[in-house]
C-alpha cells in the first residue's frame, strides 16, 4: 500500500514538472515573439521618418529649382565665390552678365587677371580626367572707376540654379586643379543698352485690371499725372491710362510711337504701354499751352509695391 502511494506521488510530481517545463518553453517563445514584433515595429518607425525626410528634401529641391528659373533675357547678377583669390574683376562690382535662353542660364564673368587658364563646371578630380570639356577663356577689357583699362580673362559659366552653390573647378598657371564653390544670385533685368534697371518682373503678373502709384520728373513742374493710375494687363502686355492735370496735351511719344488722347473733353487722357515697373521710363508729352506746341520730356516710374488689383476676389 505504501509503495503504491509513493509511486503515485512520484507520477504526480513528474507530471507537474513536465507541465512546468512545457509552460516555460511556451513563455519563452511568446517572449521571443513579442520581442521580435517590438524590434520590427521599432525598425518600421525608424524607416518611416527617413523616407519622409527624403521625400521632403526632394520636394524642397524641386521647388528651389523651379523658383530659380527666369524668363528668357539678359540680366546682371551677383557672382560670389568661396575664395578671395578667385573673384570677378573689381571693375565689375562683383557682378556678371547672366543670359537666359530657352530656359538655359549662363553667366559671363570677367576675372581679375589672366592667371586662371580654364574653368570646369564640376570637381577638380573630374576636370583632370581625359576628355573633360573645359571652359575656355575670352579676352575681356575692363574699365575701372578712374578710367584705367585692363585686359583680363573672362568665362561663360553654366548656371544650374539661382541662389544655390555649385562646384566650379579652376586651373592656373601652375597647372593644378582646385575645387571651389560659387553662387549666382540677385538677377536684375537689363535695359536694351545693357545697363541694369533693377526692374520688377512683370511676367509674374496675371492678366487683369490694377491701380498703381507713379512718380514723374521733368518739365517745368506745373503739370502732373494723376496717381494712382489705372494699369491693365492683357496677354502679358501692360497698358496704363494716364490723366494729365491739364487739357493741353495733344499727343504723347513712348518708344518712338505716337499716342493720341482717348477723350475730347476735360484733362488730357492717354493709354500708353508700360514696359517695366520700378524703373524710370522716358515719355514725351506735347503741350499746346504755350504760343507754339512744345514736346517736353518726362521720366515716369511705376512703383510695384503699390500695385493693387481692382477685380473682386484678387
Amino acid at each position: 500500500m505504501k509503495a503504491k502511494t509513493v509511486m503515485n506521488k512520484i507520477i504526480i510530481v513528474g507530471g507537474l514538472s513536465a507541465c512546468l517545463l512545457l509552460g516555460g518553453c511556451g513563455a519563452g517563445q511568446a517572449a521571443d515573439a513579442t520581442s521580435a514584433e517590438s524590434t520590427v515595429a521599432t525598425q518600421e518607425s525608424t524607416i518611416t521618418p527617413t523616407e519622409s525626410t527624403e521625400a521632403a528634401e526632394t520636394v524642397s529641391t524641386e521647388t528651389a529649382q523651379n523658383e530659380a528659373q527666369l524668363p528668357d533675357g539678359v540680366y546682371t547678377a551677383e557672382f560670389s565665390t568661396d575664395s578671395s583669390m578667385f573673384h570677378v574683376s573689381e571693375a565689375c562690382d562683383g557682378k556678371g552678365t547672366l543670359t537666359v535662353k530657352d530656359g538655359v542660364m549662363t553667366i559671363h564673368i570677367s576675372l581679375g587677371s589672366k592667371k586662371i587658364l580654364n574653368l570646369y563646371p564640376g570637381l577638380a578630380e573630374d576636370a583632370a580626367k581625359d576628355g573633360a570639356v573645359l571652359l575656355q577663356p575670352t579676352t575681356d577689357t575692363v574699365t575701372y572707376s578712374d578710367g584705367m583699362t585692363e585686359e583680363v580673362y573672362g568665362f561663360d559659366v553654366p548656371v544650374p540654379a539661382i541662389g544655390e552653390e555649385f562646384d566650379l573647378a579652376l586651373i592656373g598657371t601652375k597647372g593644378k586643379w582646385y575645387d571651389h564653390k560659387v553662387k549666382v544670385s540677385d538677377p536684375a533685368a537689363e535695359d536694351g543698352d545693357g545697363t541694369s534697371n533693377g526692374s520688377y518682373d512683370m511676367s509674374a503678373l496675371a492678366d487683369g485690371s490694377y491701380t498703381i502709384e507713379l512718380t514723374m520728373e521733368g518739365g517745368s513742374g506745373r503739370a502732373s499725372i494723376q496717381s494712382p493710375a489705372q494699369l491693365v494687363i492683357a496677354d502679358g502686355v501692360a497698358t496704363a491710362t494716364l490723366e494729365w492735370s491739364s487739357p493741353n496735351y495733344d499727343y504723347m511719344l513712348v518708344n518712338g510711337e505716337k499716342y493720341l488722347p482717348i477723350n475730347t473733353e476735360g484733362n488730357s487722357v492717354f493709354e500708353v504701354p508700360v514696359e517695366a515697373l520700378d524703373a524710370p521710363l522716358t515719355m514725351i508729352g506735347d503741350t499746346v499751352a504755350m504760343s507754339t506746341p512744345h514736346e517736353v520730356e518726362y521720366t515716369v516710374t511705376f512703383h510695384s509695391e503699390t500695385l493693387e488689383s481692382t477685380e473682386s476676389g484678387k
